[in-house]
């Protein structure tokens, strides 16, 4: 069977160590291109992962007439993922786009009507869905264990993690800060574990308090001049069905342990989070008529379809690929991942203007 040609767009730390290593190793994928404005660094991650047949491109336009190219990986600044992976769907590819989606919910909108339009498949790298814990979260929500689920915490609190390379400080590349950084991941699995997708409202506040204090950070030190986005966003969230969701995102706070991909939720039944002692979750219940915190051993826990040896990255690679070879719709809905751009973009403008984001 012909392997799936994979073209890489973006040659940095998530192209290199996620999606180079992972497609050029997997039985039905072959990475055939590799593209990057610094040919460089397209040149490094071919030597490094052993691709002496690759294609190397500096314009993504050339990348995506290349008749070998089945799938684009878009992994550049997030301003520019939507007009990439409109153009990749237009030239007939499947499209995984790193998070965050968009930068915007129209653009975002702009990619799944794209791909629509083409017949091709779109997914969004919300990779940390599949760690055990939140996989088991998920299950009990759908197995409603939880009850009515009513308030959330998405939590993407650092006490030093202010990455130093490139383009997180940039809001022309990245955006903004935090909010496009870690903040995603945290909502998206919030959102997800919720299977709840439909916000009514924003209220938040950004900041940029600690932009002139380096020490300590383990990514190295930074020039406050070059700081030009929020070290720390806060948000909170109301749902149509009236359930709270609140936002904690910092790239450095003073705060004694960091707490960072993590959601808790809290329901009419019971209420579970990420912050057992062993990495796994608590789950906090009435029991014999008296509060318990149950920690639950996720070690032996084998999910359908996923080998439990799979790390987060690889697991969301094994059913990209599936979900092309077998014609099935993406484990990461695209429209999903709308939500988490609007919700986030819509507290960038309540931070700006002082007032409340209200969502149609």
């Amino acid at each position: 069977m012909k392997k799936l040609g994979f073209g890489i767009i973006g040659c940095g730390w998530i192209g290199t160590l996620k999606h180079i290593r992972i497609y050029s190793r997997m039985a039905e994928t072959e990475v055939v291109a590799l593209c990057d404005i610094d040919r460089s660094k397209a040149e490094a991650a071919a030597r490094q992962a052993g691709l002496t047949d690759a294609r190397l491109y500096v314009d993504y336009r050339e990348m995506l007439q290349d008749p070998k190219v089945d799938v684009v990986v878009v992994a550049v600044p997030n301003a520019l993922h939507a007009d990439i992976a409109v153009a990749a769907s237009a030239a007939g590819k499947h499209v995984l786009c790193e998070k965050p989606m968009a930068t915007r919910a129209t653009d975002a909108r702009r990619m799944i009507d794209a791909a629509k339009t083409a017949g091709k498949k779109l997914t969004v790298g919300f990779q940390w869905r599949w760690r055990p814990e939140a996989m088991y979260i998920r299950q009990l929500c759908e197995r409603g264990e939880l009850g009515d689920i009513y308030f959330a915490k998405a939590h993407g609190l650092r006490r030093r993690g202010v990455p130093t390379w490139g383009s997180y400080m940039d809001p022309d590349k990245n955006g903004g800060g935090i909010l496009w950084d870690g903040a995603p991941h945290s909502l998206d699995l919030t959102l997800w574990a919720m299977d709840n997708h439909k916000p009514k409202s924003v209220y938040a506040n950004v900041h940029d308090l600690m932009r002139d204090k380096p020490e300590g950070n383990p990514w190295g030190i930074w020039r406050t001049e070059d700081f030009r986005v929020e070290d720390s966003g806060f948000a909170l969230v109301t749902m149509e069905n009236g359930a709270t969701v609140s936002i904690e995102a910092a790239w450095l706070i003073n705060i004694a342990e960091g707490q960072d991909m993590k959601t808790t939720l809290c329901g009419t039944k019971a209420g579970v989070d990420m912050f057992a002692d062993n990495g796994g979750v608590r789950l906090n219940l009435i029991h014999d008529g008296k509060p318990a915190i149950l920690r639950p051993d996720l070690s032996p826990v084998v999910f359908p379809g996923i080998p439990p040896e799979l790390d987060p990255m690889q697991q969301e690679a094994r059913l990209w690929v599936d979900c092309i070879l077998h014609d099935a719709p993406p484990a990461v809905d695209p429209e999903q991942a709308l939500v988490v751009t609007q919700i986030l973009e819509g507290a960038y403008e309540s931070a700006r203007t002082g007032g409340l984001v209200t969502f149609r």
